[in-house]
């Protein structure tokens, strides 16, 4: 039996090019590629998948709140995810909320297809920068992002990435007053008081990418 694959990539170029390289093994097969996490969950109820390939950084909605959906939908689905965060954190809660192996843009074409063997097989796997990432934090202890729930720390990345609250709320199907909630709750929890102190926050934890002048202005 091939192993069934989706990826769930909003960029039409990682889904055709992947395509082509799934297919191109015997033993695999991409049984449906996806850009949002409605239309992977739509995916997920019309066809049989043995591995969602998930990116985190979708246009519409939350890869890490479409982890748990699917994982909700089929509790066995084996989930890797295909991201350009190379940060402990992002691999920390997308293992939180069910994913199995984390491998970033950076790996070669062949790691993929291996990863999806080794994750169909339920083995973890990381891409190496991810692995440094996760032993530094193991050596280091627990940092602050830990004390966040994944739901928590999704909302941080959108916000410090630049969507409005508004935004925030429209894309995990929150009412405002929650986000606003959320939002008090993450800043308690990261003794941080103002909105430019959680973007520098987020920044040096590789979360988000700032500005030369905020680099600078973080720096002093």
């Amino acid at each position: 039996m091939k192993i069934r694959v989706m990826l769930v990539d909003d960029h039409a170029v990682v889904r055709t090019g992947y395509r082509r390289l799934v297919d191109a093994e015997p033993d695999m097969q991409m049984v449906a590629a996806v850009a949002t996490a409605e239309e992977a969950c739509a995916a997920l109820r019309d066809t049989e998948v043995d591995v969602a390939v998930m990116d985190l950084s979708l246009r519409e909605g939350s890869g890490l709140e479409a982890i748990r959906r699917l994982l909700e939908r089929k509790p066995d689905l084996r989930v890797l995810v295909f991201s350009m965060h190379q940060s402990a954190g992002y691999a920390t809660q997308a293992m939180r909320n069910g994913a199995i192996g984390y491998i970033t843009k950076n790996s070669e074409p062949l790691e993929m297809i291996d990863a999806i063997r080794r994750t169909f097989q339920g083995q973890r796997v990381f891409s190496p920068e991810i692995a440094h990432a996760l032993a530094c934090q193991a050596v280091q202890g627990p940092g602050a992002l830990e004390c966040l729930t994944p739901r928590e720390f999704e909302i941080l990345r959108l916000v410090t990435g630049g969507v409005s609250s508004a935004g925030v709320g429209d894309q995990l199907h929150l009412s405002p007053k929650t986000v606003q909630n959320h939002l008090s709750n993450i800043r308690r929890k990261l003794d941080v008081n103002s909105e430019l102190e959680l973007l520098l926050f987020a920044a040096r934890r590789g979360l988000v990418d700032l500005p030369a002048e905020h680099g600078r202005e973080g720096s002093a």
